[in-house]
């Protein structure tokens, strides 16, 4: 199933230290570079990797604009992991408290939500793999810390 609707706006990427991040397994330096992420997602790989996601995501079309109320798309962030030489990111996700919170009026069931969190996921992991595979040519020099034991 095809997704047929405009390809959003690339988020812009926020500095935030992703290891704030409930879900982080971030190890590395600080510089995440962002504004070089954000300027590859506007040069092209936000396009593409859309493109791919949206040919094969279950969402539909009123799925979808539930994620443009929410503003999801913009709520994303990428980064660079130093540490594993990888792109990570952060999905925008639906709370658990969905219901009780009014969080949107057409929300009506947890298949809906659950379906829009899997589906924001599986957005971020395509973005990351086309930002790595196809756009970054950059090698990362990671120095271990000085102070890490000696196991010989």
């Amino acid at each position: 199933m095809t997704l047929d609707v405009d390809i959003p706006t690339p988020p812009e990427l926020e500095q935030v230290d992703p290891n704030e991040y409930e879900d982080a397994d971030v190890v590395g330096d600080t510089d995440y570079k962002r504004d070089e992420l954000e300027a590859l997602l506007r040069d092209g790989a936000w396009e593409e990797a859309f493109t791919e996601w949206a040919e094969g995501t279950a969402l539909d079309g009123a799925e979808f604009d539930i994620v443009t109320d929410l503003d999801m798309i913009q709520r994303f962030d990428f980064f660079w992991d130093s540490f594993a030489e990888r792109v990570g990111y952060h999905a925008p996700g639906i709370p658990e408290d969905w219901k009780e919170r009014g969080y949107h009026p057409d929300l009506d069931s947890w298949g809906t939500v659950s379906g829009i969190n899997a589906a924001m996921t599986e957005l971020g992991q395509i973005v990351c793999d086309v930002l790595k595979d196809e756009y970054i040519e950059w090698e990362t020099e990671y120095e271990a810390p000085d102070d890490l034991p000696d196991f010989d």
